[in-house]
């Protein structure tokens, strides 16, 4: 059938117009840098996954994360930048055996009850409570297992810096413990009320 040559030119627009719009993202809730400090030895592959599990939580709120290391961080200015220190080996070897297995994966760190933008995460505490956790198949695919058990952890103490509370929630990646099966399962998120929670509190900034 014939179309007039003004009417195909306004629909080829239209075709190519209407798939980039829907497939735009929607604009940030905030932009979070996220500077990685690592005290001992780390793999690019368990890192990799983390930083992505840690993305996936915190995406679902509309907070988006970027990375970087404390020498990059120190040659450029941000406006929304947390620093997560991660101490001991956080390679995706078998951990050495420990004999204390009391305390916290990670900590937030606060002065007169206020929460500040430092964390500390127990890479081999929690490296070793992941692997109690996997069987078989799994260890050969130790570093996604170990960055994602690594990446939930992150998760729960930029939920702590992020909101400036150490409030916890009934269940979720917020929850006030996380079981071995909790850092390696297929699928763990921020509450509802987390998510709620969080967005409130950017949208009162």
């Amino acid at each position: 059938m014939y179309m007039p040559r003004r009417h195909t030119l306004i629909s080829l627009i239209l075709a190519l117009y209407v798939p980039v719009s829907a497939g735009m993202p929607p604009t940030p809730l905030a932009d979070i840098t996220v500077v990685l400090d690592f005290k001992g030895a780390n793999s690019p592959g368990t890192t990799r996954e983390m930083q992505r599990e840690a993305t996936l939580i915190l995406g679902a709120t509309g907070v988006h994360l970027s990375f970087t290391n404390r020498t990059e961080a120190s040659s450029h200015d941000f406006s929304d930048l947390v620093v997560m220190t991660f101490r001991g080996n956080c390679k995706s070897e078998p951990p050495a055996p420990r004999y204390d297995e009391s305390g916290p994966y990670a900590v937030t760190w606060t002065t007169d009850g206020r929460v500040l933008p430092f964390g500390e995460v127990d890479c081999e505490k929690v490296i070793q409570s992941a692997r109690s956790a996997m069987w078989g198949g799994d260890l050969a695919r130790a570093e996604m297992f170990y960055g994602r058990a690594l990446g939930r952890v992150m998760a729960h103490e930029l939920v702590h810096m992020l909101t400036k509370s150490g409030n916890h929630a009934r269940s979720g990646v917020q929850r006030w413990a996380l079981s071995p099966r909790d850092l390696t399962g297929t699928v763990l998120t921020l509450s509802k009320d987390d998510v709620n929670r969080l967005q409130a509190f950017y949208h009162a900034r």
